[in-house]
């Protein structure tokens, strides 16, 4: 596998992996199948290229990217737990209704490009970099990295805290959180912020490396998340020092290196989503193989 081969893979293995620990939220720690994330990703994309084009600073277009995706993530919770809409249709009536407002915010384009303009990748302290040629080309990595790596921080403190421990448990026990006399759909309503809005920010930092914002770049974004969370945690869950986060990312960076290495084989283009799908599927029946295997009681079998 050659230096560029990884470098693709790295570099959107961590931006990607920005998203799975967002979903990671969503999916296992609130058990809810928020299908918003196709919608919020590309918001995150039309609202950094529409704020880049004005002239905003390409950090403080990536938070307000994120208040942005933390916006539509709240509007699913109000949705399920104000309005009493199942989980999958309050995802999908958000992720429908962003269709429209990232059209709004393209100008009623499907496609938004920005060229030769300063991102995160080419400004602010990137520009030390430029020292050397050859660091300078791994930018793109570096900047994913230090991005993931300060998304997971923030995530793992937030989950020690008082809300973020009432947020795990809204997820397994609503009851124990009543008892605490705390709302459980509100926890619901901030993770779904929370996670919404890590899903737009990455969906940011990727309209930033490629300088381009597509309305319909949402498409399958929830199933590679899943399937990231799900092979993290199948793969290295049972590794003690690795926090869910970080299993999360390694995932994705595992996901992303199979749709490359196929494409590197030959597989068309068209297929790729036909690919992600059947990743998925193997994602979920080696994540119930493995998981009935460590739920098997042990029978101790009496010598006859």
């Amino acid at each position: 596998m050659d230096i560029l081969l990884i470098k693709n893979i790295l570099e959107e293995g961590f931006i990607y992996g920005i998203m799975a620990m967002g979903v990671f939220i969503t999916y296992s720690v609130l058990d809810f199948p928020d299908l918003s994330v196709d919608g919020t990703f590309p918001l995150g994309m039309c609202a950094t290229a529409a704020l880049i084009l004005a002239g905003v600073n390409p950090l403080l277009a990536c938070l307000i990217a994120f208040l942005a995706g933390a916006t539509a993530g709240a509007v699913t919770g109000l949705l399920h737990v104000k309005l009493k809409i199942t989980n999958l249709l309050s995802g999908i009536l958000t992720m429908t209704a962003l269709w429209s407002v990232n059209l709004v915010i393209n100008k009623g384009s499907s496609s938004v490009t920005y060229f030769n303009m300063g991102t995160i990748f080419n400004s602010g302290p990137v520009k030390l970099l430029e020292f050397s040629s050859d660091a300078y080309s791994f930018r793109f990595v570096i900047v994913g990295f230090a991005a993931a790596l300060i998304c997971k921080i923030i995530l793992d403190l937030y989950l020690k805290t008082k809300s973020g421990l009432l947020l795990r448990a809204a997820g397994d026990n609503q009851q124990f959180v009543t008892s605490l006399s705390n709302d459980p759909g509100k926890m619901k309503i901030i993770g779904l912020a929370i996670g919404n809005g890590f899903t737009a920010l990455a969906g940011s930092i990727l309209s930033q490396q490629s300088e381009k914002a597509t309305v319909d770049s949402g498409t399958g974004m929830v199933v590679m998340a899943l399937a990231s969370v799900i092979i993290g945690r199948t793969l290295f869950g049972k590794i003690k020092i690795l926090k869910p986060t970080t299993t999360a990312v390694l995932g994705c960076i595992l996901y992303r290196t199979c749709l490359v290495v196929a494409m590197k084989l030959g597989l068309p283009v068209n297929y790729m989503k036909l690919l992600m799908a059947v990743l998925f599927t193997l994602a979920l029946v080696s994540s119930n193989f493995f998981t009935k295997r460590r739920n098997k009681p042990y029978v101790n079998t009496p010598n006859l």
